[in-house]
């Protein structure tokens, strides 16, 4: 999995508004949305709420766009409270899953309606559109009606459509879930290109775990209503908090260990703990395939038991010694090499690993 650190990425030149969300509760029923759920968004970042269908993260989107109504706590922009603000005076723009594009207007009048509805005149409506619109690469398209373009076209225009009326929040729900793998990424790179562009601060919500990755300043991954862990991409796939995070995002191998002395001893080596693990005695290591190095040669520990390919690199599941089967990530040219049943010698590389319980 691709893993993007974007918070030294240079910002457009948009000061960009800070979002805070305080305490948020929301309960459906016995259901518990948003369990004191707090975030902070600093102005001009991108901010990605990643989790599971259920854990809050729309109902979090849905409560700071004025949508939705919290049970308690507080909704800050630009450090004024608007928890009790109507959602057509919130100045954010909205982007979601459904394109929802005026199928009787053109590109150029959909871009637009929200400056008609703000009393912007002709001109400035045409001028502003037409700046969005190249801004996402559709200004040759303006002329053109909904049913005329392609998914990922429809979704530029709903981009620029909520990017047209300049609001002090972008906020993104599933934006992309609806189109095909390759769009998706090329759309994914593009909206984050957008946003560093315009610096708007911007709420992110999905439940794909490489688009959060890819695109996002710091993703905070939703458990039950509540933050489990809000990180830069790159800390929050090396250093999980918890051992939800760690299982949840990319994948990890559980591999059994002994720990003492601050280590857990782990294939031949003595690796140092992140916190939040068994501090003593037996444990599960939580590994990342890449994390494990395949070697032909030494003394081998562990037999290849299958190889799938996947362009670049490989990943080959060998069953140690023991019988516990492991995961690792390697370059197609060795995988290449690689029989069912092949000897190997696997080895932990990597600077700090967690270790969770049974």
């Amino acid at each position: 999995m691709a893993v993007q650190d974007s918070s030294t990425t240079g910002r457009g030149s948009a000061t960009g508004t800070g979002v805070s969300l305080v305490d948020l509760r929301r309960t459906y029923g016995t259901l518990n949305a948003l369990d004191g759920f707090s975030l902070d968004i600093a102005p001009g970042e991108m901010v990605v709420l990643l989790g599971p269908s259920g854990c809050g993260k729309t109902t979090a989107l849905r409560i700071l766009a004025g949508l939705d109504r919290a049970d308690a706590g507080e909704v800050r922009v630009g450090g004024e409270d608007i928890t009790r603000v109507p959602a057509n005076k919130r100045d954010m723009g909205m982007v979601f899953q459904a394109y929802s594009l005026f199928p009787h207007m053109t590109v150029r009048d959909n871009v637009a309606f929200g400056l008609r509805l703000r009393g912007q005149d002709r001109g400035r409506r045409l001028a502003r559109s037409r700046e969005v619109l190249d801004l996402v690469g559709l200004s040759a398209f303006e002329d053109r009606y909904a049913h005329q373009l392609s998914g990922g076209q429809q979704q530029r225009v709903a981009l620029a459509r909520a990017l047209a009326v300049e609001p002090s929040v972008l906020l993104l729900d599933e934006p992309l879930s609806a189109l095909d793998a390759k769009v998706r990424v090329q759309l994914r790179d593009e909206i984050r290109r957008v946003q560093l562009d315009v610096g708007t601060t911007t709420l992110f919500v999905t439940h794909d775990q490489e688009e959060a990755l890819a695109v996002a300043d710091r993703v905070g991954v939703m458990n039950a209503g509540r933050l489990e862990q809000l990180a830069p991409p790159t800390e929050l796939y090396a250093r999980p908090a918890s051992r939800f995070v760690a299982e949840f995002v990319g994948l990890s191998n559980r591999v059994r260990t002994e720990v003492s002395g601050g280590k857990a001893a782990l294939l031949g080596a003595h690796v140092p703990l992140l916190d939040g693990s068994v501090q003593d005695g037996a444990g599960h290591a939580l590994v990342r395939p890449e994390a494990v190095q395949v070697d032909e040669g030494g003394t081998p520990n562990a037999r290849v038991v299958a190889v799938a390919f996947l362009g670049p690199f490989s990943r080959v599941q060998a069953r140690l010694d023991d019988g516990q089967l492991v995961t690792a990530q390697t370059s197609s040219s060795l995988a290449a090499r690689l029989v069912q049943d092949a000897p190997v010698r696997l080895e932990v590389d990597t600077e700090a690993v967690l270790v969770v319980g049974d």
